[in-house]
């Protein structure tokens, strides 16, 4: 009974982070290897167990759909590619390199978002020239990196999603959770779509942490809009600096 309290209050967490900001997988992760799970087969299973969930996330912000449209031909195709390249790597290689790497990339993005409006303030916009034009491309290559990372671990895109978006010049918080949630959604539904194929999900497992993620997700996407855009900046920010420590530490600690 302890393991699935355990399971479904992490899941329950983690969907909840997920649908305001990401950075989910710190939590379930390590909560599937306390509970004895193989490392590659816990990261396949919290991958699966959350995608599940994330059209809770996706309902959730439902209404800010139609003003993103634009951009999702744009971030999807990539995002599909790049996540099925991660979800194959993690299959054919070990993911200790990798993992020393997460601090530093969930660290760089949320620095990037902690400035990023500032930056915006210095840029000259106009009607004949959007902020956006020269940098579009740049971030859709970005996007497909993340996408990679997404689908060899995960922890994190939603951070380093959240600042490419306010990169290319969008600055509504709720309009980028909603985006960044579908391209989410994706590199998650290809990279568990591979792990399933090749036999890497503990069920059980997987079928309790699935039922506290819909509900995590449905939870934090709809109080976030409840939220004034400057708390929900700042807890992007809180989550992702304490995503950061708590990954330095577990990839550094003697």
């Amino acid at each position: 009974m302890t393991e699935i309290l355990s399971l479904l209050g992490a899941a329950m967490a983690a969907g909840a982070i997920n649908a305001v900001a990401g950075g989910g997988t710190i939590l379930t992760f390590p909560t599937l290897l306390a509970v004895g799970t193989p490392p590659v087969i816990a990261n396949a299973t919290s991958t699966v167990a959350l995608v599940i969930g994330t059209g809770g996330s996706v309902y959730g912000f439902r209404r800010h759909i139609p003003a993103i449209r634009e951009w999702l031909w744009r971030f999807v195709p990539v995002s599909l590619l790049g996540g099925l390249i991660g979800s194959w790597l993690l299959t054919v290689t070990s993911n200790e390199t990798f993992k020393h790497l997460v601090p530093f990339l969930i660290l760089f993005a949320t620095l990037l978002f902690l400035v990023q409006g500032v930056v915006a303030k210095m840029v000259k916009r106009s009607a004949e020239e959007p902020v956006h034009r020269h940098r579009i491309w740049p971030a859709v290559l970005f996007q497909f990196g993340v996408a990679i990372y997404g689908g060899y671990f995960g922890a994190g895109i939603g951070i380093l999603m959240l600042a490419t978006l306010g990169f290319i010049g969008l600055t509504d918080i709720h309009r980028m959770n909603a985006l960044k949630n579908i391209l989410g959604s994706l590199i998650n539904v290809v990279a568990a779509v591979m792990f399933i194929a090749r036999g890497m999900v503990d069920w059980n497992k997987a079928g309790v942490m699935t039922v506290g993620a819909i509900a995590g997700y449905f939870i934090g996407a709809h109080w976030s809009q409840k939220i004034p855009q400057i708390w929900v900046r700042r807890l992007v920010l809180a989550i992702g600096f304490t995503i950061s420590a708590i990954t330095f530490y577990r990839t550094f600690q003697s």
